[in-house]
This record gives C-alpha cells, structure tokens and sequence, in this order.
C-alpha cells in the first residue's frame, strides 16, 4: 500500500472514530460530571469499578443497537415498532418510547444548559449566567439546524476529544496514586457507609443513557459496515469511560486525607471542587476543569434535542423498510419542531436560574425509569429473526451480556420508583443497601421471566423454521 493509500486509510479511521464520538458527547454531561465527582469525593477510588461496568454494558447495548440498524435497514424506533407490528401492545409501547424519549430529553436539557453554565462560571465567575444561557442556545440552535448529521456529529466529536483533553490533564496534574486507581477498578467493593449502594447505580445510569442507544441506531449510515461500526463505537465508548473515571479522580481531590466523619458533613458544590483544585493544582486547574465542564454541558444539550427528534422521526416514519437518509434527517419539519421544543424548555428553565444539582438528579431519576424498558426492547429486537434475519441473531454469548447488563437496568429503574415511593410515604424508611439488595432481588426475577419469554419464542420460531425447510426437502424429492 503507498504512502497515499495508507493517508487515506487513516484518514477514514479518524474520520469514523470522530463521527462515532458523538456517543460519548451524549452521555457525558453534567450529570457525569455531578455524579463522577461526588463519587470520587465520597469514596475516593473505591467505586472506579462501577464506571468500568458502565462503560462495558454501554458498549455492548451500543454495539447491539447500531449492528441490529445495519442487518435489518431500520433503526431501533422502527424495529420496536416492527416487532410489536399487528399487536394491541404497539400503540402503548409506542407511545411509551416516544413520550418518556422527549421528556427524558427535555429534563436532561435543563441539567445540560444548567451544567455547562456553572461550567463557564468557574472561568468567567463575573459573567451574567443569563448571557451565557443565551450564548449556549444560540449556538446550540445553529447546530441542530445543520441538515447533516455527519457535519453535527463531526461538531461534537471534536468538543469530545476538547473535554477529554481538559479532564484527563487536571486529573493527572492531582497525581493520583496508581495502586488506589488499580485496586478501585479491578476489586468491586461496595463500602458500608449509607447511599453506596445507590450511587453505584448513579455511575451506571449516568453512563447507560436510553437516548444514547437510538441515537447510535439513527446515526447508521448507509454504507457502514460492521467492522467500522464495532471500531468507531469502541474507541468512542472507551473514551467517554476513561473520561468519566478522570473526572471521578478529579473529585477525590476534594476529600483526600479527611476523615470518614468529615467527608459524611462535607456538602456537594461546585464551588467547593474549584476552591480544592484551585489550592491544591492550582488556578489553572479550575479553568481547565470549567470549560471541561461547560464542553460536557454544551455537547450534551445539542445530542438531546438530537435525540428526541431522530426517535420521534423514526417511529412516526411510515415506510418501515426504507433506510434513513442521515444527510437530510434534520431537514424535515417535525424534526425541527421536537428538537427545538426539547431546547427551548432546557433554555427556559436555565433563564430562570433554576440550582443545577436538584435538576441533573431529577434527571437521572427519570433516565432511570426509561433505561430498563429501552434494554428490554432492544433485547427483543436482537432475537427477533423477522427484523434481524436467520443468519444475523444475537448469538448466545452476547445474549447472557445483555441479560447482565438489562439486570442490571432494572435494579437502577426499581430503585428510582421505589426512591419516589417512599418519599411520598415519609413513614416509610428502609435502608440504602436493604433497599439495593431488594430491587436487585425482584430487577432478578423480572429480567429471568423476560429472558425466558424472548429465548423461548426464538427458539421455537427457530424449530418451526426448520421444519418448514425440512418439508420443503421432501416435497422436492418427492
């Protein structure tokens, strides 16, 4: 191969891996940032191993999602529908998928504009917030008006690797301590101290994003092939891991050498992290850190909107069979209408100044709720052989993967309704890890009695495929 040939080869590649990254640009936000932080603040290292779960259960729904667009020609919004096609669930489901996308985006919208505003606040302490809320949905405005998806996800791609840079300097610049680093992410524990068990959740959630999962499916193109597709997603969704494990290093320079007692009084804030990184590294870290922090905000609030739209599109999109045409996707009008409803309420509520950290929470709460039933689907969709074909089933071994990682989306969508349940019934108090240890428990039941529907139904639909074969065999020797 010459020295032109080779150029272009690794142009292509970079090329891929940038437009891929617009995976991790979604999943990567304020909330990330909120959650990874306190993570590291409370428990040091300790739960590196969650994000190492996280990353690799995004990667395998990631891969699933976007390998079932490129055998079937339809993206997972229309492959759900498909499955439920001629059934009295279509309707519900369909609605369900619609409804809790857009509001799921809508209320991640606010944590994104929120978040990427305190972002630029550390930079710009003086700056009026209103003009920066401003300034964001402008920009962001412009973005989600661009007609291709592959000049968007270029856009982002290279905010990603902007934020990569920021975070995993200041958390190399903190010198954490190698054997920690190591120990955290290989040996899962699970510290008795209260809430443990919930934030390990919250890692999970905040990596494992339901939009996340159709947005892959509806940026496929269509000449993508499977090795560039498994390519392009791994570096991606490694990246945006090793990402998030720098930013939960980052926060462990908030608590580090205090005393168990005095990181339990020690409130969460913004404010308080800039303050450690500024005497600890230095000024310079706190910028760094900021505009880290308002990238992983500003990406975000543009792949929601994104998002919302490109779900609503598919499902609403009458010829099931057809690919999807990324270059004009963005160019019909209910596209636009959804993506700029979803901007304009994270825009509003950003106008009025709202405290970012109670909006990314709530957010994640109802990222939660969708998350299991977005595993489920997919689930389904990668063993149905009428949307996937014979040839191209989920193997087993993926299979036992994904029955794992939707486990585990159900312990993390129990735990947010049982979470609101017991808030509204204040009488009612259980502890964190009695709670966890019971949401995984019943998360178990419902995950085995789902697996067992959709391996059964496969496996007979592959039995009567055979047997129709076989006749056919005869009835021609015959």
């Amino acid at each position: 191969m010459g020295k032109k040939g080779l150029f272009s080869k690794v142009k292509s590649r970079v090329l891929n891996i940038l437009f891929w990254s617009i995976i991790s640009a979604a999943f990567i936000g304020p909330g990330t940032v909120t959650t990874a932080t306190k993570a590291g603040a409370d428990f040091q290292f300790q739960l590196l191993w969650a994000l190492l779960f996280a990353t690799f259960a995004c990667l395998i729904l990631q891969e699933a999602s976007a390998r079932s667009t490129i055998y079937s020609g339809m993206n997972l919004g229309q492959s759900i529908k498909h499955h439920y096609s001629g059934k009295k669930a279509q309707i519900p489901v369909l609605i369900l998928i619609v409804g809790a996308i857009i509001l799921g985006c809508a209320a991640y919208e606010t944590g994104n504009i929120l978040g990427s505003v305190e972002g630029l606040s550390l930079v710009f302490p003086h700056l009026d917030k209103r003009w920066i809320v401003g300034a964001i949905a402008l920009v962001a405005g412009l973005a989600l008006s661009l007609k291709s998806l592959r000049s968007m996800a270029n856009f982002m791609g290279s905010f990603v690797f902007i934020m990569g840079i920021t975070f995993i300097t200041t958390a190399a610049f903190a010198q954490p301590p190698v054997g920690e680093i190591m120990h955290g992410l290989f040996v899962p524990t699970l510290p008795e101290t209260s809430g443990a068990g919930l934030l390990v959740l919250g890692l999970v959630g905040t990596t494992v994003v339901p939009y996340d999962l159709f947005l892959g499916s509806n940026v496929v193109q269509k000449d993508t092939t499977i090795k560039d597709m498994r390519i392009g997603i791994s570096v991606a969704v490694i990246l945006g891991g090793f990402i998030s494990m720098a930013i939960l290093a980052v926060g462990t320079e908030m608590t580090r050498g205090l005393s168990p007692e005095a990181i339990k009084n020690l409130p969460f804030s913004y404010k308080l992290l800039s303050d450690t990184l500024a005497l600890g590294i230095g000024q310079w870290a706190v910028y760094i850190f900021g505009f880290g922090m308002f990238a992983a905000g500003f990406t975000s609030a543009i792949t929601a909107p994104l998002s919302s739209a490109l779900t609503a599109n598919s499902i609403f999109n009458k010829d099931l069979e057809a690919k999807k045409d990324t270059e004009t996707a963005g160019s019909t009008g209910r596209f636009k209408w959804i993506a700029y409803a979803v901007l304009t309420i994270g825009v509003v509520l950003g106008f009025l100044q709202i405290s970012p950290v109670p909006a990314i929470i709530a957010a994640q709460a109802f990222n939660g709720l969708i998350l299991p039933f977005v595993s489920m689907f997919l689930f389904m969709v990668v063993n149905d052989s009428s949307i996937m074909g014979k040839c191209h089933l989920n193997g087993w071994v993926s299979n036992v993967l994904m029955i794992i990682v939707t486990w585990v989306t159900w312990v993390l969508g129990l735990s947010n309704v049982v979470k609101a349940f017991l808030n509204v019934f204040n009488g009612i108090t259980l502890q964190p890890d009695t709670l966890f240890m019971v949401n995984s428990i019943l998360a178990f039941i419902i995950t085995a009695s789902i697996s067992y529907r959709i391996i059964r139904k496969r496996l007979k639909a592959e039995k009567e495929a055979a047997a129709a074969e076989e006749e056919v065999k005869n009835n021609n020797i015959e």
